[in-house]
């Protein structure tokens, strides 16, 4: 038996349209997304087309401009460093991380949904926070440790334009394009939508 997710502020909307996957060099993948400011089923509506996109796609997070759209708001189900997973819906996030002593990093494989196929690896700190707002406009905080944490860094990264392709040397980047490259017949510009 599978151990329930937590899920501290409500469980991911259901019912959403799988859309096709943005990817890396589209203009919304570049820039600062617009902050959310309307809590009703208009956002209700987007977040359960990427919860649904994320769960075709294999993922553990994705970001609005992932689906295309220009809002500060992220979805994810994903494990920590104990393999629990946590889910949740984080509008508008700001990002807190370890500083001095309290930083370490995690040097471990990362991929993107946007970059479909490719893993190489990137430094990030080992434990992450983020507070934003939820579905309804109500305060959330998540926190976590290793997938967890990068998950978080990642997808707040996307909502500030960054893709973490960016994070990489050059070297490790071309690596990741030579991946991209060759698993790109698997993934069509439509991908995930059936």
């Amino acid at each position: 038996m599978t151990e329930s997710p937590i899920a501290p502020y409500g469980s991911l909307p259901a019912g959403g349209t799988v859309r096709p996957i943005t990817r890396w060099g589209e203009p919304v993948m570049g820039r600062t997304l617009v902050r959310v400011t309307e809590f009703g089923d208009g956002l209700m509506s987007l977040v359960a087309d990427m919860v649904a996109t994320m769960y075709a796609a294999e993922g553990v997070g994705l970001a609005a401009n992932q689906i295309g759209a220009d809002s500060a708001v992220f979805v994810f189900d994903c494990p920590d460093e104990t393999g629990r997973h946590t889910v949740g819906v984080v509008c508008n996030p700001v990002l807190e991380l370890p500083v001095g002593a309290e930083r370490r990093l995690d040097n471990d494989d990362e991929g993107c949904l946007s970059w479909p196929g490719a893993y190489v690896p990137c430094a990030r700190p080992d434990f992450a926070a983020v507070t934003g707002q939820g579905l309804s406009g109500e305060p959330v905080r998540f926190e976590g440790s290793g997938l967890l944490a990068r998950c978080l860094q990642h997808e707040t990264d996307h909502l500030n334009g960054i893709v973490f392709g960016d994070r990489i040397s050059l070297k490790a980047r071309k690596k990741l394009d030579k991946q991209m490259q060759k698993a790109a017949p698997d993934y069509p510009l439509t991908w995930p939508v059936p």
